[in-house]
């Protein structure tokens, strides 16, 4: 157990606060750990119908903890392994395909600073609400990095490749209201209104039906990347499957009588 991360349940919503205040939730080895453990689980979790992502006191996260780096260089240590230092990344890193494909819904909360790693981990969920005054920057050019944690997948599908070009190789810090304006946020809130605004939205995501929410995943995921025929024949497949769920079925009947719907994810 650690406690650089907090884990809260409630109401079918599964909060996960990277808790490093002090350090603006920078990422260690306990940390990435922890979230890489906790991904399955809640993935698996049929009484998760929404995960949440945030982080403690007034940051998101800061990205990989570079001070820890610099210590890291300049200590005496084993040698280099290029292979065993790539697979160690590599498998960190799976925390963001989780967040990305997961059958529920993922939701990225940014109170504040979101950069490198960091902003790549509110990338990968499925949406991202942020303070609008919260500072939002790929990076790592900054410390003479290339990126990692699939950052340069997911801002490309977002915003396109060549300002996805810009956001790297500059590292300028935009806002939450300027990222809103790009199409990187969903939502914005002044900071005091965010908690509020976060427990309202990740409340809705929890509500809605947790099996067609997954379906539709996807197919959005599939749609990033397959052919329109690909796509077709399994939207094809997921949809009739849905067609067999019980919130379906009620939803249906909710419909005829004119009533407004309750899914249970079932």
């Amino acid at each position: 157990m650690t406690t650089e991360l907090i884990e809260t349940f409630a109401d079918g919503v599964a909060t996960l606060t990277m808790n490093r205040p002090e350090a603006r939730n920078a990422l260690t080895i306990e940390m990435q750990a922890a979230l890489l453990d906790a991904m399955p689980r809640l993935a698996a979790d049929p009484e998760v119908r929404a995960v949440v992502l945030t982080g403690a006191g007034a940051a998101f996260c800061a990205g990989g903890d570079v001070k820890g780096f610099a210590r890291a260089s300049t200590a005496e240590a084993q040698p280099f392994n290029l292979e065993q230092r790539t697979q160690s990344l590599r498998q960190a890193m799976e925390v963001c395909r989780w967040l990305h494909e997961m059958p529920k819904p993922t939701l990225a909360v940014i109170p504040g600073p979101a950069a490198g790693a960091g902003l790549s981990l509110a990338l990968a969920c499925d949406l991202r609400i942020a303070a609008e005054d919260a500072k939002l920057t790929t990076a790592f050019s900054k410390v003479g990095l290339a990126g990692d944690y699939g950052g340069s997948y997911f801002l490309t599908h977002l915003v396109g490749a060549a300002k996805a070009r810009e956001l790297y190789f500059t590292a300028d810090v935009i806002t939450g209201a300027q990222a809103l304006a790009l199409g990187i946020v969903n939502k914005t809130a002044p900071a005091a209104e965010l908690d509020a605004m976060a427990r309202d939205y990740a409340a809705y995501l929890a509500g809605l039906p947790t099996i067609a929410i997954g379906y539709m995943k996807k197919n959005l995921n599939m749609a990033q990347h397959a052919t329109l025929g690909t796509v077709m024949d399994t939207e094809a497949l997921h949809m009739v499957r849905t067609l067999t769920t019980d919130d379906h079925k009620a939803a249906a009947l909710s419909f005829v009588n004119k009533a407004k719907p309750v899914f249970h994810g079932r």
